[in-house]
This record gives C-alpha cells, structure tokens and sequence, in this order.
C-alpha cells in the first residue's frame, strides 16, 4: 500500500487513516518515554513533549473517529505504547530527544502530506464526506508543520 497513488477505496483509506493512528501513538508513546528517562532536562523542552504528546493524542482521536466512520477497527494505544517501550531506547540527553522529536515531526508532515495528495489524486467515492476528510488531515498536517518549526526554534536556542 503505498501513499504515492490514489486512494482506491474506503479500505485502503481506512488502512492509511490506521497508519497515521499508529505514527501518532508512537510519536506520543516517545515523548512519554522521553519525559520519563531524561532527568536533567529544562523547562522548554519538557513544555514541548508535553505539547507533542498531547497534541498526538488529540490527532489520534481524530482519526479514529474517520476510521471507525470507515467501519475498521482501530488499533490500541496500549499496544503500540507496549512496542516502543519493548523496542525503543530514549536517548539520554536533551539533543538526542529533541532530534528524535524533529525526526517525528518531519515524518508526520511527510505522511499526511503524501496522504492528502493521495486522496485529492483519487476519484473514488468514499464512504466519508471528502471535504471533512481533507480538512481534518489538513489541520492535523499543519500542527506537524507547526511542530517542526518549533522543535528547529528550540534546537536553535540551545546552540
């Protein structure tokens, strides 16, 4: 399945929907991490995981609510939090979170935008209203975009 074609049915956009649910839950899953490991940390950059992990959350619920408008079966939070926890070891100092935190930031953007050309490039009629779709993946896009901009200040700062 790839997001560089058209969107050729309400699976395979739910598909792509539960994708992003997953990059949200990782993101956010990270940033706990991240805040749980780093223990000499200042104040912006624990203000910006914070934000990062509620803001993925906030996002994750969104898509959900388009996928199960799909009918599909989201996948849990607890899992995917599971995973990284299992899989995935913080970085012990503050430029290795905030780098890992563009890493995210950047991928997300990437996605939901590849995602939205995907769907604007499709035909297909699917079982969601198309307009509410692309505008929830536009905000959702420009919060990432937001996002990179603010983790690039905050590296910038600490330079």
């Amino acid at each position: 399945m790839s997001v560089s074609t058209p969107v050729g049915s309400d699976h395979q956009l739910a598909r792509l929907l539960q994708i992003g649910m997953v990059l949200e839950e990782v993101v956010e899953a990270r940033a706990h991490k991240h805040h749980e490991t780093l223990s000499d940390v200042d104040d912006d950059v624990v203000a910006l995981l914070e934000e990062a992990a509620e803001e993925s959350a906030e996002h994750r619920q969104r898509l959900e609510e388009l996928v199960g408008e799909l009918e599909a079966d989201p996948v849990a939070y607890e899992e995917i939090e599971r995973l990284v926890a299992a899989q995935y070891e913080a970085d012990t100092n503050t430029d290795g979170v905030l780098y890992d935190q563009l890493a995210s930031e950047e991928t997300a953007y990437k996605f939901y935008d590849d995602l939205i050309g995907a769907i604007e490039n499709s035909d297909v009629r699917f079982g969601i209203d198309r307009d509410r779709l692309l505008t929830v993946l536009r905000e959702i896009r420009a919060d990432e975009e937001d996002g990179v901009e603010a983790v690039t200040r905050l590296m910038e700062t600490r330079e």
